[in-house]
């Protein structure tokens, strides 16, 4: 397999599995009472019919044993019985609890690449389904018109470009919030509360503009976390909106002493700010717990 081909694949990843997922979503019976295993062969080979030079087709049941013969584009093969558990095509779709497709690999037939999507029956899973498509025809479909081309290299710029600019930023707080420590001889022998807590919200702060620059990066210029798993996003941001949180509420403690010593009648303001932060909090906690429930799906 030449570089190009790999890198066209892995650039049309996405377009290529939206194709062939619509497609079985278009024909394939699921999460139905009345689905059953001929039933779903039937839509397969009236799947495999439609597609341009398929592999083969066959059915494996919730333990990963083919529990049908692989029907190839003029013959079948008996390979009923066969355990697939430990094949990519068998756990990706498990995991992901929905249509999948697999890196290329080497079969009997060539590069392959097989789209398997997991069945269920009253939410239990019962069958997975699996179209074994030949290499080329995946590049076929992935391949990237000259108007897709141009919108993946004009906003990997643009995020390119933000990212830096972030960056510049970050690097601009930290180097403020560092200085107030020698400007304001920050030392234990002259120890003013305000300049330390000045300080730790700008160095706060750039550490979360800095992490937000590092995930436009690594995810949009370098793909990284792009398997549509949630995880990843997920984690940069509670990240991000923790160190926001954490900077408001230093922000907040350091302005209900600051009035408290020189204007109690302006304490209000500083409450206001500590009924952000809570909602922040309120807002962070929900958003923990219902991504925390898709990645557990």
């Amino acid at each position: 397999m030449e570089n190009y081909d790999m890198k066209t694949f892995l650039e049309g990843r996405k377009k290529a599995q939206e194709y062939f997922c619509n497609v079985f979503s278009k024909n394939m019976p699921n999460r139905s009472k009345s689905v059953t295993k001929e039933k779903l062969l039937s839509a397969l080979l009236q799947i495999k019919s439609s597609i341009n030079n398929p592999s083969g087709v066959y059915i494996l049941d919730a333990t990963g044993l083919q529990v049908t013969p692989t029907y190839t584009k003029h013959k079948q093969i008996d390979d009923s019985g066969k355990d697939r558990s430990e094949k990519a095509y068998f756990y990706r779709a498990i995991r992901a609890g929905k249509c999948d497709i697999t890196d290329p690999y080497p079969s009997s037939t060539g590069l392959c690449v097989t789209v398997s999507q997991p069945i269920y029956v009253n939410d239990e899973l019962k069958y997975v389904a699996c179209l074994d498509v030949p290499f080329e025809e995946v590049l076929r479909i992935a391949k990237l018109n000259t108007m897709e081309q141009f919108a993946q290299y004009f906003f990997k710029i643009s995020y390119a470009l933000f990212a830096i600019s972030l960056m510049a930023v970050a690097l601009l707080l930290f180097i403020k919030g560092t200085q107030s420590f020698f400007l304001n001889d920050i030392t234990p022998q002259h120890f003013d509360i305000k300049y330390v807590f000045e300080a730790t919200i700008l160095i706060t702060l750039a550490l979360a503009i800095f992490d937000l620059s590092k995930t436009l990066i690594e995810e949009e210029m370098l793909g990284k976390n792009r398997d549509n798993h949630i995880s990843g996003p997920h984690k940069t941001m509670v990240k991000f909106l923790g160190s926001i949180i954490i900077a408001l509420s230093i922000e907040a403690l350091m302005l209900v002493f600051k009035f408290a010593i020189t204007d109690p009648n302006n304490i209000i303001y500083a409450m206001y700010i500590v009924g952000g932060v809570a909602m922040l909090l309120v807002g962070l906690a929900i958003y923990i717990k219902f991504t925390k429930l898709k990645i557990d799906e």
